[in-house]
């Protein structure tokens, strides 16, 4: 088993689907962070059998509608002094703005590319969004 150091201080991103931690990753620009970032995948898990798990050793402020909508199921623990401070559950975003395009070749969005990419979410249970102008339909699996 590999050992993680822990966090004195900053945000441990748990209970991510595994695979998706690079996808996190990406959408969040974590590389882009001027702290160390360490990134587990494929960890053990008794809940998932696999999760994946992200430590940012700094606190900073997180795009919860991109978690939610890459992975609905993520849990966000704030560490301070090598304590848990408090832990969020991230949940699928009522609406997402400029996360996903469009595929719609005849939306306003394809012409009007400073318009916002919005979708609203239509169907929670199959986690189903609709595009705000177009009503073209995006599926995150």
């Amino acid at each position: 088993m590999i050992n993680i150091d822990s966090i004195e201080n900053g945000i441990v991103i748990d209970h991510i689907q595994a695979k998706k931690s690079l996808e996190i990753y990406e959408a969040l620009n974590l590389g882009e962070l001027d702290c160390p970032v360490a990134m587990i995948t494929n960890a053990r898990s008794k809940k998932m059998g696999k999760k994946d798990i992200i430590k940012i050793a700094q606190n900073i402020d997180l795009d919860l509608n991109i978690l939610g909508y890459i992975d609905p199921n993520i849990t966000i623990n704030i560490i301070k002094n090598d304590k848990r401070v408090d832990k969020y559950h991230v949940e699928l975003p009522k609406e997402i703005v400029n996360i996903a395009e469009c595929k719609n070749p005849r939306c306003i969005t394809s012409i009007e590319h400073e318009l916002d990419q919005v979708f609203i979410l239509t169907d929670k249970e199959n986690k189903t969004y609709r595009c705000k102008y177009c009503e073209a339909k995006v599926v995150k699996n």
